[in-house]
């Protein structure tokens, strides 16, 4: 029975252990998110293990894990279709007024480029309600995901979608205001809605152009894994620092032995000269304003890997760091909305870009969430719900519903 009791001991101190995670007393209901985070790490290092065993790939244990929370239900007409050969899954939101032309909106999960999918509980359950409240029709985009595919097979996808929508006899089809037409994503989605934005923005051959760009806590570059808020949140869940700089190195199918000369940012070291035209873009002293700055210092070796953007061209690619698109890029673009997270690793991708969308001359209302944690807009339902998720959701939507 002492054995007994002694065991029970030392596993509840262990699980203790595993699930406390140090959090910020501003972020919003910590030990939630500790528990959550444990749930989610738990799975990540069941996936590196069989990975290791050689039974499967790290990320298909997460996508089968996503894939059993159960699906909502409801009036919203869904259907799974194909858009340019994309798979896409189109939600028509009920009640509109009879004979009037509907709003649309195509979305972008997140999920790192490699995880989600449109049919995830969190992105179909704010899909539906985005159709339902906004009374619109909702294209999301099931773009292809790493290790199958890599950059830019995702962006392409994503953009052959939204082209399909926008044509004129498709916008006809689902009965949608060719002046009403927005584009949105998450995280790694957020990125490829920007990029997507820029592209529809500066292609002559597209007649119907986007009226909106809603980016949510979007990754939008790779140069500097070390910003403010890279520094201040690199061990906050649910996304850390080095998970970060992972999935980039995934997606863009690179070595992954260069997360650890990349996370001292030695790519972007003083004498790499091939970046003289972009630092402006993505420097963070002049971009952020000095509450965001704090006490950090910007980390710039003097000498570092120049084999890095030789090996990774990608990472200079503005289909794939939409933050380094030229300012005539950024002119073109429609009126945009960024929501980002204080306890965020990419809450400084989302406010630098905001602002130079602003010296570009686009109208952006920026949301900032003191209390927010990334990927806290696919918690604002039930089975786990928080009270940042709820307020984000409902604040994005209101912004369509005033601007789209």
């Amino acid at each position: 029975m002492k054995l007994f009791c002694f065991a029970t001991l030392l596993l509840s101190l262990a699980l203790a252990y595993y699930v406390y995670t140090p959090m910020p007393e501003t972020i919003s209901e910590p030990w939630k998110l500790m528990i959550l985070d444990a749930a989610i790490r738990s799975t990540m290092h069941v996936g590196a293990f069989l990975q290791t065993l050689g039974i499967c790939h790290q990320v298909h244990v997460v996508r089968f894990v996503q894939q059993m929370q159960p699906m909502p239900s409801g009036d919203t007409k869904v259907q799974d279709l194909t858009f340019a050969g994309v798979q896409v899954r189109v939600y028509e939101g009920t009640g509109g007024e009879e004979g009037r032309l509907r709003r649309g909106m195509v979305f972008l999960h997140g999920g790192g480029w490699a995880l989600a999918s449109t049919k995830e509980r969190s992105y179909d359950h704010l899909c539906r309600k985005m159709a339902d409240e906004l009374k619109a029709v909702i294209v999301s985009v099931e773009y292809r995901l790493a290790p199958e595919v890599h950059f830019p097979k995702q962006y392409d996808d994503c953009l052959e979608a939204t082209k399909h929508f926008l044509t004129p006899e498709v916008l006809a089809l689902y009965s949608v205001d060719p002046a009403h037409v927005g584009i949105a994503g998450d995280s790694a989605g957020g990125n490829l809605a920007a990029a997507v934005a820029q592209q529809i923005s500066v292609d002559d051959t597209i007649s119907v152009k986007l009226r909106v760009q809603a980016l949510i806590y979007p990754v939008l570059q790779a140069l500097d894994f070390n910003t403010p808020s890279y520094q201040q949140n690199h061990n906050i869940p649910i996304l850390y620092r080095s998970s970060m700089v992972h999935f980039w190195l995934e997606y863009l199918d690179a070595d992954r032995t260069l997360i650890h000369t990349m996370l001292i940012n030695n790519h972007t070291a003083k004498d790499q000269k091939a970046l003289s035209k972009h630092r402006a873009k993505f420097d963070w002293t002049a971009l952020l304003s000095p509450e965001f700055q704090k006490n950090y210092k910007a980390v710039v070796p003097r000498k570092g890997s120049p084999k890095i953007l030789k090996k990774v061209p990608a990472l200079l690619d503005v289909r794939a760091a939409p933050l380094l698109a030229e300012e005539v890029v950024l002119q073109k673009t429609p009126q945009a909305y960024v929501l980002t997270c204080e306890h965020d690793v990419l809450r400084d991708d989302g406010l630098m870009y905001a602002r130079r969308l602003e010296q570009a001359g686009v109208k952006v209302t920026s949301e900032h969430y003191a209390d927010g944690f990334h990927g806290c807009l696919s918690f604002a339902s039930d089975p786990i719900k928080f009270s940042v998720g709820e307020r984000a959701v409902q604040n994005y939507i209101s912004w369509l519903n005033d601007n789209l």
